[in-house]
């Protein structure tokens, strides 16, 4: 289902205010991937609960953290489809949202899924992700 695009631009606009590249187009999608070069994090945002309470939260916590991607994006499920369904294809996971890929060199490293979101804190969700942050981007 598609919302109006003034209930979703607040949620859009929390992480595009963190710096994060909103991707809007299967097209924006390819040329990010192929243009990451290092490291790169790709949040696919939702308009449920979970990305409001944990996912969206989380992130931002984790923006904090001294290890951190290099580029960032998000794509919207459900409101942008094409781009959504394409930033998918990159992950090679089964469809969750909201979740959380991260990519070295537009190859997918590590991915956090809507699992392992909900029903959980935004704080939980940014240790996890400054964990990931860690493991694959750390010197």
């Amino acid at each position: 289902m598609r919302y109006p695009e003034e209930i979703v631009q607040p949620m859009r606009q929390e992480l595009v205010g963190l710096g994060i590249e909103e991707l809007r187009t299967a097209d924006e999608v390819d040329r990010w991937i192929a243009g990451a070069k290092g490291t790169g994090m790709l949040v696919i945002n939702s308009i449920c609960g979970c990305a409001a309470g944990a996912a969206r939260p989380g992130v931002a916590a984790a923006l904090q953290h001294r290890v951190r991607p290099q580029q960032l994006a998000t794509v919207f499920a459900g409101q942008d489809q094409e781009a959504t369904a394409r930033a998918r294809s990159y992950i090679d996971q089964p469809p969750s949202s909201p979740s959380v890929a991260l990519f070295r060199d537009g190859k997918l490293v590590d991915f956090l899924p809507r699992a392992r979101i909900e029903r959980r804190s935004a704080d939980e969700v940014a240790r996890d992700l400054a964990a990931m942050f860690d493991r694959h981007f750390g010197s």
